[in-house]
């Protein structure tokens, strides 16, 4: 790093949050400025299609902090975030959403906690979750227990995508092959010393959220499996479990032959076929998720296309081409009126 990288990067990934955007900057200057330490701000815009981009911008010429980047198109949460991650050049680097029910008044007290027992990873634990409704505290709930089955105890309870980071473990992320990681089971899974600030979980300030149940869902199929070929074992425990019912059947065949009671039966041998077709399809759907990874995997496609970097002298980011590095700046205004198509 040089003599002029900030010691703190705070990564905000967003995609149409103009309307919190105000109060977002409003408590995060507050706390950042109250550090007396050079910072930056890295907001992600994940092609939003409100004005947040017009937001920004001016945000921007009254926050010479606040760096701007800015995706070709919606590329998703996950991919905003390893985006700014990879462009972020302080000595910590602190990502938070924009909702503002992580409290921004908690950076401080987790980059003290950082220095003062040498950590590479704080995570930002939800105590309390009350202002969530009773649907998403139990499917939160039931995702990380499945996910500490499957990963390992390593991976802590209730602690989402707010966290810090150490210039060495950014630097271990940015080596992983992987290009669209779920952060939340890679981070702990680097084994750096980490700890925990726990804090209460706020209502979203603004806006709605953009994590509905259908990405829940396919969040939760991607932790599985990116991270754990449990599924592929119980695709073979289904498929034992089908000889063993095929087997009863057979014995139950036999006994009703031995009795001359071999009319009847057509009801056990549906079942048998539907059973065991079901079985076929899942096993089959299991494996074909494990082939479409594979197949995404060598197409080696970036997860993100930078469009512009307010600051184009960041370091490599092997998640863009020397071309996308070289993007113009938001002074640009057809990249500006581009990116509200």
């Amino acid at each position: 790093m040089g003599q002029q990288d900030p010691a703190l990067s705070v990564v905000v990934p967003m995609f149409n949050e103009e309307g919190v955007l105000p109060l977002l900057a409003e408590r995060l200057r507050a706390v950042l400025d109250g550090l007396a330490e050079p910072y930056e701000v890295v907001a992600v815009d994940d092609g939003s299609t409100d004005a947040t981009p017009v937001a920004l911008r001016g945000l921007r010429e009254r926050w010479p902090q606040l760096r701007v980047i800015r995706l070709r198109r919606n590329s998703g949460h996950q991919a905003a975030l390893i985006a700014g991650l990879m462009r972020a050049r302080g000595a910590y680097v602190v990502s938070i959403d924009a909702d503002l029910q992580d409290p921004p008044e908690t950076i401080a007290e987790m980059l003290a906690l950082a220095r003062s027992e040498n950590l590479d990873i704080v995570y930002g634990v939800r105590g309390d979750r009350s202002s969530d409704t009773a649907f998403k505290r139990l499917t939160a709930g039931a995702y990380y227990r499945m996910m500490r089955r499957l990963v390992g105890k390593q991976v802590p309870a209730q602690a989402g995508d707010f966290r810090l980071l150490s210039r060495v473990a950014v630097e271990a992320l940015r080596d992983l092959p992987e290009r669209s990681p779920v952060l939340r089971l890679v981070v702990p899974w680097l084994g750096f010393p980490s700890g925990e600030v726990r804090f209460l979980r706020a209502e979203r300030a603004a806006g709605r959220t953009k994590y509905p149940f259908s990405r829940m869902l396919a969040l939760a199929a991607d932790s599985v499996t990116s991270f754990s070929a449990a599924p592929l074992r119980v695709a073979t425990w289904l498929g034992l479990l089908g000889v063993a019912v095929c087997g009863l059947l057979v014995i139950a065949v036999i006994a009703a032959f031995v009795s001359n009671h071999t009319v009847s039966g057509w009801p056990s041998i549906l079942v048998a076929v539907l059973f065991l077709g079901a079985v076929q399809l899942l096993c089959l759907g299991l494996l074909g998720e494990y082939v479409a990874r594979i197949y995404t995997a060598v197409q080696a496609r970036p997860a993100y296309f930078i469009a512009t970097d307010s600051d184009p002298g960041d370091p490599a980011d092997p998640g863009a081409t020397p071309e996308q590095r070289r993007a113009g700046t938001d002074d640009d205004p057809a990249v500006l009126a581009d990116s509200l198509r």
